[in-house]
């Protein structure tokens, strides 16, 4: 319980002081305002028994939602699959030098677990700028060739990377949407707090799955690895940022793991429940806690909302 009140109240400061921030270094108008008032909000949960395997026969009853510690109604719960929305983001900052086929490939493996009747994909690189690739594409199986050539160069402006394209991905309604992040862990330049990152992110129901692209002896999973297990980067603030968002991590070094992890993130996506309840109307964060009434089954989504703030819309 401590740990969430310390949690929370670090997502609100450094959102506050992150806007701040914004505000001083930037005098344009924003791209994306909010609206002033949110009555209903929804939240894409996956469901997993102990032996990792989806359950999708549930009903609004099986479900408990806690909303600043206070318990929702749910006023509807859909399994539809809808069509998803994934925005591919890779790193290339000098940091991943060497890493790019692997990453490329781990994109390959995304793009081919979708559907290319009603899904759709864009492509997205970073350094310390964020550049779009590929516009959200339907149907789209393959990188642009403008991916082949990239050369890595730069500083790493990480967190901010995300916390953009989140909101980007969060501008497409009807569809399972996802930040799907291919990256070495580094970060070196970021104005965002991996907390402010999981906060944006979670305010529009947006998942983060970070691909850690790394050779073996970096994988804390591998034999071969020479970290301390809880060491890493991807076993600290990362993890957190994944998890808050309703998101994970995958570190992945071989050929193998890049695979299965691809297949499992889009398997998530379509495997989600659309949890909706009524808004207490608080303006401000509100933590939340999504689980099922029956103690064995896990439930991942997101760690809440900010009353007000939830749906971005274009001006």
């Amino acid at each position: 319980m401590m740990r969430g009140k310390l949690i929370t109240g670090a997502i609100t400061l450094t959102l506050l002081v992150a806007t701040d921030a914004a505000r001083a270094q930037d005098p344009t108008p924003p791209v994306a305002a909010f609206k002033s008032s949110v009555d209903m909000v929804r939240i894409a949960a996956v469901v997993r028994d102990q032996k990792g395997r989806f359950v999708q026969d549930l009903t609004a009853r099986d479900f408990e939602v806690l909303d600043g510690g206070q318990t929702r109604a749910i006023t509807d719960l859909q399994r539809d699959v809808a069509g998803v929305s994934v925005a591919v983001l890779f790193d290339v900052s000098g940091s991943m030098e060497g890493h790019m086929p692997n990453a490329r490939e781990a994109a390959t493996h995304v793009l081919s677990w979708l559907d290319v009747s009603r899904d759709e994909a864009a492509v997205f690189t970073f350094d310390t700028h964020l550049d779009e690739r590929t516009p959200f594409t339907t149907g789209l199986r393959t990188l642009p060739d403008s991916m082949s050539g990239v050369v890595p160069f730069g500083a790493t402006s990480l967190h901010d990377a995300i916390a953009e394209t989140a909101r980007r991905v969060g501008a497409r309604d009807g569809r399972r949407r996802a930040v799907v992040v291919m990256t070495d862990g580094g970060d070196n330049a970021s104005r965002l707090k991996p907390e402010a990152v999981s906060a944006i992110a979670s305010a529009i129901d947006v998942p983060v799955y970070i691909f850690g692209i790394v050779a073996s002896i970096d994988n804390p999973s591998a034999d071969a690895s020479t970290h301390v297990a809880g060491t890493t980067t991807f076993e600290g603030p990362l993890a957190d940022l994944a998890a808050w968002t309703g998101g994970h991590v995958f570190v992945a070094s071989t050929p193998g793991q890049r695979s299965v992890a691809a297949r499992q993130i889009v398997d998530e996506l379509r495997h989600q429940y659309v949890i909706a309840f009524e808004s207490s109307g608080r303006p401000g964060w509100h933590p939340l806690v999504v689980r099922a009434r029956n103690r064995d089954l896990v439930i991942r989504a997101r760690s809440g909302y900010i009353a007000g703030q939830s749906r971005p819309t274009a001006h």
